[in-house]
């Protein structure tokens, strides 16, 4: 029997609503092969792919989405936020330059579009279209907290406590504004915020994120106030509340990298052709807390040099050419064998070469991308790779203390940080055998201690001239969105050397385990 479009929709809607997945695609799809020029067919489907691991389906409906989408603000953001879902950067920041978004007045539309700056890492942006929505009537904490998070961010960090303590005022439980208000200073006797989260403790439904946020916030202002035993226990409390929300599989972690590792052997991780031509991208890698936002910063005042953050456009580019959503399963290992990394090289630069504003180098400084340091040379050849390295103790306390909500499983378990601290380096090292002299490694220590001697390694590595400029990261206006955001502008210091040893007897345990490796 034949049905209608509107028969088609409504039926799919149904199964939808229901969660069944397979009758749902099939409307859709027939749907589309009937009526070609949907919007909300072609946004429906995409969404639906991504939910059933189709990458490649839900990029070509994405992209069909936006051709045919009309000047409807609401509409358009529903495009922009399934294209930015599914990576494709440019044709977002294409669509956001749609007159119905540019000239966008309403709050709501103005909330949405500020969000979609975020995750651009285009915080001036973002900065500018959350004030535009405050000034047309949002408010809300949650507001409140985003606009204080922006203005830390950009810098702005006496602006951003009074917005972000109002916020946590006016919702005593939001564990996000709480942990990113005690993060703005060093909290002292006469001014700190241990009675407000009394409070949201006392209130917080138990065993949440939110829950795990503000114990978290109560141990970095204990710990400020020199309360270390308090501030102990309160850690103590956030790490096991996370640690049961996400369970950390450690031999699952160790035999993905040991997979990972057969396959991209000496053979593998050859550069399959020449890089196209334009601006080239500079990989900061290492685990996280490394170090990596402070290295960025001195590399972001090189005159050839800008500082993009934390691009996800690799990880999404390997999504799309392994029709999978997620690089660290079995699936993707599969099909590894069989990507064209060149492809995945020229679809990558054409994400992302416009963040080099006219430079000749652009930073991609996404931690977790040690762990596809072969295929990122496979696939872009003249890309250069700087690693960070850290203390052990140093680093992994780092992790332990720095709460990465539902991300970094391993961080909430001391027993799985040194496991995966141990993967980590026997990953690194691999990489190392099989491209000698591709990677950099930059100790932490030594870039804090004499970082003209580090930075002129770097710049040699990178094939830049040398500029006296980048030893004074402050000096660099961009924007950061990292939990170093305050300690950036600050003059480099030593002080973040072995302060895990004011709770060592709590921590010998990793300590030891650490030792074995």
């Amino acid at each position: 029997m034949s049905r209608s479009p509107e028969q088609r929709w409504m039926r799919a809607r149904q199964y939808l609503a229901q969660g069944q997945m397979a009758p749902a695609k099939a409307q859709l799809d027939a749907l589309l092969a009937q009526v070609p020029g949907q919007v909300w067919t072609n946004l429906t489907a995409a969404n639906v792919a991504l939910r059933e691991d189709r990458i490649r389906h839900a990029v070509r409906c994405a992209l069909d989405a936006v051709a045919m989408a009309p000047e409807d603000p609401g509409l358009l953001c529903d495009v922009v936020q399934v294209l930015l879902d599914v990576g494709e950067v440019t044709a977002a920041r294409e669509c956001l330059t749609r007159p119905a978004l540019a000239q966008a007045t309403e709050a709501s539309w103005l909330l949405r579009l500020s969000d979609f700056r975020q995750r651009l890492d285009e915080n001036a942006q973002s900065l500018a279209l959350i004030e535009r929505a405050i000034a047309a009537g949002a408010s809300s904490p949650e507001i409140r907290f985003h606009h204080g998070v922006q203005l830390y961010f950009n810098g702005r960090i006496a602006e951003a406590e009074p917005e972000l303590e109002a916020s946590v005022r006016q919702e005593p439980t939001g564990g996000r504004a709480a942990l990113a208000l005690s993060r703005l200073r060093k909290q002292t006797e006469d001014h700190n915020h241990l009675a407000l989260l009394a409070s949201g403790l006392a209130r917080v439904t138990q065993g949440t994120r939110d829950h795990a946020a503000l114990e978290f916030a109560n141990y970095k202002e204990l710990e400020d106030l020199g309360r270390n035993e308090d501030a102990w226990s309160a850690l103590l409390r956030g790490n096991a509340i996370m640690r049961r929300r996400n369970p950390c599989d450690t031999d699952a972690e160790r035999l993905y990298l040991e997979r990972l590792a057969e396959i991209c052997d000496e053979h593998f991780v050859q550069p399959r052709e020449a890089t196209p031509d334009g601006p080239q991208p500079i990989f900061v890698i290492g685990m996280a807390r490394s170090g990596t936002t402070v290295l960025e910063r001195m590399l972001g005042n090189h005159p050839d040099v800008t500082s993009a953050g934390e691009l996800v456009d690799f990880d999404k580019q390997l999504h799309y050419a392994a029709d999978t959503c997620n690089t660290q399963s079995q699936t993707f290992l599969d099909r590894l064998p069989a990507l064209d990394l060149a492809e995945i090289g020229r679809r990558y630069l054409a994400q992302t070469q416009w963040r080099a504003m006219g430079r000749s180098c652009f930073t991609d400084k996404q931690p977790p991308n040690w762990l596809l340091a072969g295929l990122i040379h496979a696939a872009l050849p003249q890309a250069r790779l700087l690693h960070l390295v850290r203390d052990p103790m140093d680093l992994c306390f780092s992790n332990w203390r720095a709460f990465f909500g539902d991300t970094y499983a391993y961080s909430y378990d001391m027993a799985g940080l040194a496991a995966y601290h141990r993967a980590y380096l026997r990953t690194m090292t691999h990489w190392h055998q099989v491209m000698p002299g591709t990677i950099l490694d930059v100790s932490y220590s030594d870039l804090v201690r004499a970082p003209e001697t580090v930075m002129r390694k770097v710049f040699a590595h990178c094939g830049l001239e040398w500029h006296s400029s980048c030893l004074d990261m402050r000096a660099n206006p961009a924007p950061v969105a990292t939990l170093s955001a305050a300690q950036v502008r600050a003059p480099l210091h030593a002080r973040a050397f072995g302060e895990w040893r004011r709770y060592a007897e709590q921590l010998e345990p990793l300590q030891c385990d650490l030792e074995m490796a």
